[in-house]
């Protein structure tokens, strides 16, 4: 079954984004801003419930547990190249210091492993965006081609949470520094 996927954003090309390969892990390190405050970031980092709403890569998220500074989420996700497909589905565990920092782990799923904090700092009228982590798959990625598409998925992700961000605060991707 092909994946539908949306053309990249204009404005995601100041989505600073890295992965490294590191024997079977991938680190990833994203960076970017957001005209925003971050109370309205953090309502769409954190709305896990409607993520298939507006990431196009993610097929279904939900909630399955709530506790005081965390959430447990169970989600589907799939990444498209070429002619192969990757679903993973995975079940995680998110724990918050609200407004400042969101830290998943992976309790279950299609993955060895999987790690990433999400950090937001306002800068003036913007948040700037911070997302570290490490992951390692339970399949092989093509080596060269992989890192590429990975990159080039994990911008387009970004790219969507900040435009559901923007959409919600009432701006224009336009107005984004």
């Amino acid at each position: 079954m092909p994946v539908a996927t949306r053309a990249l954003p204009p404005d995601a090309s100041d989505i600073a984004v890295a992965i490294q390969r590191d024997g079977e892990a991938y680190g990833v390190d994203v960076d970017f801003v957001v005209e925003a405050t971050a109370q309205q970031a953090w309502d769409v980092l954190t709305d896990y419930d409607h993520m298939a709403d507006f990431v196009s890569n993610v097929v279904a998220s939900r909630i399955v547990g709530r506790d005081p500074g965390k959430f447990e989420v169970e989600q589907t996700s799939r990444l498209g190249f070429g002619p192969f497909e990757l679903t993973f589905e995975n079940v995680r565990a998110i724990e918050f210091v609200p407004l400042k920092e969101i830290r998943s782990r992976l309790i279950r799923g299609d993955m060895k492993a999987s790690s990433f904090t999400t950090t937001l700092r306002p800068e003036g009228t913007a948040t700037r965006i911070v997302n570290h982590g490490r992951f390692t798959p339970d399949r092989w990625i093509p080596p060269l081609i992989g890192i590429a598409i990975l990159e080039s998925e994990t911008r387009k992700q970004f790219a969507e949470l900040r435009a559901e961000i923007l959409r919600r605060a009432g701006r224009s991707a336009a107005r984004t520094p």
